[in-house]
């Protein structure tokens, strides 16, 4: 038996929660992890996955395997990286992701600057408004919009957006222009489900957070698509600042209930810090962090 194979393959059962998702992230039949997962718990003498239909569970065994399993094989990606000179010298491939709009405006610039400074280092660069997985998805760096939940990944800041209400001057000067929150009820609202619920919009009054429902007239499922129709002069619409700005500088588009904006939420470059960072990560975050920070505050002023 493979011990690392079986281990690498214990954490893809984990991370997809069922041996057939695991199979086909790993590109192997079910039997085969079935029997991997087996053969280990065989070797251990010790059960490690309570096994349901549609799912599995570990056990006390099993999460402290695991955890000793995640150690080894990072111990082990050291060592390969090591071999082949990545801790001495800044080259190989980077694995990057970041919200679409946000990775389009600011992370890409910075890469392909990037990419001209250092020629022997490679990016694949996943643009995407659902969250990839750092561990499991085998990325190096994310952007992260919002707070962020504790974790074993370091942030580094560089900068933050807020949530504005926004719609065409043609549409404002045709309607009353909402001077408060509640007056959203008697506008044309396009929604989307990409910024917190589509239903109701978050603002801030007297120091704290509320909600209020609106009636979406319109509901797409990226903002982009919402911006689109707001410029056209459909209704008003809620999204991020960064998302709006060159429309805003055109004139395309006018904010409105400025005043009961949300708090800005930060923007954070992320990686996992256990272990000895590859000189190829080490250089990347050195290089954009401050750069994409100096983009958002230009984008800012």
């Amino acid at each position: 038996m493979d011990r690392l194979d079986a281990m690498q393959v214990l954490t893809q059962v984990v991370a997809q929660g069922n041996l057939s998702a695991a199979g086909r992230k790993l590109g192997v039949p079910l039997t085969t992890i079935s029997r991997k997962i087996s053969d280990l718990e065989s070797h251990l003498g010790a059960r490690l996955l309570q096994r349901s239909n549609r799912s599995v569970t570990l056990t006390e065994a099993g999460q402290a395997y695991l955890d000793a399993c995640k150690r080894i094989l990072r111990d082990v990606a050291e060592a390969e990286l090591a071999a082949r000179g990545q801790f001495t010298k800044a080259r190989g491939e980077l694995t990057l992701t970041a919200p679409v709009v946000f990775g389009r405006l600011h992370v890409l610039p910075v890469v392909a600057a990037f990419l001209n400074a250092y020629p022997e280092i490679d990016i694949r660069l996943t643009l995407a408004d659902r969250l990839l997985h750092l561990h499991d998805d085998h990325v190096d760096a994310a952007i992260r919009i919002g707070a962020l939940p504790d974790s074993r990944m370091r942030a580094m800041g560089v900068g933050s957006v807020q949530r504005l209400v926004c719609a065409s001057p043609e549409y404002l000067a045709e309607t009353n222009a909402p001077l408060a929150p509640d007056d959203l009820a008697h506008h044309r609202c396009i929604t989307f489900s990409g910024l917190g619920s589509a239903e109701r919009w978050a603002f801030q009054s007297g120091g704290s957070e509320r909600f209020v429902a609106v009636r979406s007239r319109l509901s797409v499922n990226t903002a982009e698509a919402a911006i689109d129709a707001a410029a056209s002069g459909l209704g008003v619409t809620q999204v991020l600042s960064y998302q709006i700005a060159a429309r805003r500088s055109a004139g395309q588009l006018q904010t409105v209930l400025d005043a009961f904006a949300p708090p800005a939420v930060p923007v954070s470059l992320i990686y996992d810090a256990q272990g000895a960072l590859p000189l190829k990560l080490r250089a990347f975050l050195d290089f954009a962090a401050p750069r994409i920070k100096q983009r958002m505050l230009a984008q800012a002023s």
